[in-house]
């Protein structure tokens, strides 16, 4: 047994010298875009992340989202999974998204004693405005059957409303 802890000791230190640093945040801003549902008629942002250290079991990603059509932010609440390697967050649906207008995102992750591990902000701007979503959705069901509300009589408008913002 002598012999061989200098063997193992000398086969572990490489090992532990290959590690990477990742610095003291758990997680790395991979993504950030907005996602207009054109079928659906919905808008979302879509923040993505990356662990780049193990989180303690328990802990949670809270999100804020400017909401674009005015008033308090938009949140949600993820749990982490340390098998998993990307936190996808997907804002509840919005309205009023403006051509290049800079929208605030607020993350921040906390561990399972409440305990904020890290805060981020970002900003996510849109190359286009919810005037390319139509006003109501094109398919309704689990089947995407065509929106009765939108083709009367199984056939298509000769000219679909478009989503405007209720301000305007």
């Amino acid at each position: 047994m002598k012999r061989l802890l200098p063997i193992l000791l000398a086969l572990t230190l490489p090992l532990a010298a290959c590690q990477r640093e990742t610095g003291p945040d758990p997680l790395k801003l991979t993504g950030k875009m907005f996602v207009f549902n054109y079928r659906l008629a919905y808008a979302t942002y879509i923040v993505t992340l990356e662990q780049t250290q193990p989180l303690p079991e328990g802990s949670v990603v809270k999100a804020a989202f400017e909401n674009p059509a005015g008033g308090t932010p938009l949140t949600l609440e993820r749990k982490i999974f340390p098998n998993l390697p990307r936190v996808v967050l997907e804002s509840p649906d919005i309205t009023c998204v403006k051509k290049n207008q800079p929208y605030k995102v607020t993350v921040s992750v906390v561990g399972p004693d409440g305990a904020q591990l890290q805060a981020l902000e970002t900003e996510v701007t849109s190359n286009v405005d919810q005037s390319v979503l139509p006003a109501k959705a094109l398919v309704v069901g689990p089947g995407y059957d065509p929106n009765p509300e939108v083709f009367k009589d199984g056939k298509a408008p000769a000219h679909f409303e478009m989503a405007t913002c209720p301000s305007e």
